[in-house]
């Protein structure tokens, strides 16, 4: 056997250097004096530090934000495909009523049962206080589905007895139709609502 083989300190050294590795310690090479350094840390350590990051975890959890309560909930339409004319009727139509009585007042017109009061040269309706009307069909469509998105915003919000203090309609840009010679409607509507409590401190 030749002496690379064979070297008995040498093989004492290996499983020295082996039963250290094992334990955890590795002694450095550069160090002259044969001072080992921890590498590896003990298992209490371990655990003392995993029941710190808990403890971390849970107070970043209780110091989370309280939502604050909002007095008020908005909905936006934007570039509606409505007549501006039609929807100023509207919403002087909603405006100071509750979110439900809306909905069940303009589905009443959906059904012609209840006519939107109109000012102009427009032919006279059945009803009481009502000299001019139409079914604005169309147009209604779209203000219910506004005003269901309005009341999730105030369930949301926390509002108990949310009243529409606002529906503003503005004219929006006008594109052109398909073939360039006529112009389509478009406008923006905005509705708001104000907590029935907190309504005369607003205004």
């Amino acid at each position: 056997m030749t002496e690379k083989n064979y070297n008995p300190e040498m093989m004492k050294a290996i499983k020295k250097a082996g039963s250290k590795i094992q334990k955890g310690i590795i002694k450095n090479p550069s160090d002259k004096n044969g001072i080992g350094q921890e590498i590896t840390k003990t298992k209490e350590e371990i655990k003392k530090e995993d029941k710190e990051l808990k403890k971390l975890s849970e107070k970043k959890t209780i110091q989370k934000k309280e939502r604050v309560k909002k007095d008020e909930a908005i909905v936006n339409g934007v570039s509606l495909p409505i007549s501006t004319k039609v929807s100023v009727d509207i919403c002087r139509f909603i405006r100071g009523k509750t979110i439900d009585k809306a909905i069940a007042d303009l589905e009443e017109v959906t059904k012609f049962k209840r006519v939107i009061p109109m000012r102009g040269e427009i032919p006279h309706k059945k009803g009481k206080g009502i000299m001019a009307g139409r079914y604005p069909i169309n147009a209604i469509g779209y203000f219910i589905k506004m005003l269901k998105t309005l009341k999730a915003n105030a369930n949301v919000n926390g509002l108990e007895e949310p009243i529409i203090t606002e529906a503003i309609p503005n004219k929006a840009s006008e594109p052109y139709g398909r073939f360039g010679a006529i112009r389509r409607k478009r406008t923006h509507v905005k509705i708001k609502v104000i907590e029935k409590n907190k309504l005369g401190a607003k205004q």
